[in-house]
């Protein structure tokens, strides 16, 4: 079991909830895996904040805070990281969603339907409202 643990965080980052899960599948009645991932959380090789960054760092280009947050509910992070990596994704959203919706749309909404279009592919990535209005208003003063 402690072998199987190493590969996987040898791969990538893992939360502590979803390293577990992972476990369960191939655990015996034998096996404590509570106590395999406390030994690997004391030795430093697994890290919900260190793992929180990491994802954080590979979804922000492509998605909304909304939707970041969420992921990292699914694997089990503790809300007090979750909620310092949504400000510090925060910080950079706007810029985000405009880099997004420049590479899917490159031209403004020319009507309504068109702008509802854009409203709806932004939110399905997980930005806000009031993001998703300045980023779709400013492209149409452009013009």
């Amino acid at each position: 079991m402690r072998q199987r643990a190493l590969e996987y965080l040898g791969k990538r980052e893992y939360s502590y909830h979803e390293l577990g899960q992972k476990l369960k599948t191939y655990a015996e009645e034998t096996d404590d895996i509570p106590a395999l991932l406390e030994d690997f959380k004391t030795r430093g090789w697994l890290s919900d904040k260190r793992f929180t960054d990491q994802l954080v760092h590979a979804r922000q280009v492509k998605f909304g805070s909304g939707k970041v947050a969420n992921e990292l509910r699914q694997k089990g992070v503790a809300d007090d990281l979750i909620s310092d990596a949504i400000a510090r994704l925060k910080e950079n959203e706007l810029s985000n969603a405009t880099e997004v919706w420049r590479k899917k749309f490159k031209v403004p909404a020319s009507n309504r339907d068109e702008w509802a279009k854009q409203a709806r592919f932004l939110q399905s990535r997980g930005f806000g409202f009031d993001i998703i209005k300045k980023v779709l208003n400013t492209k149409a003063e452009e013009d």
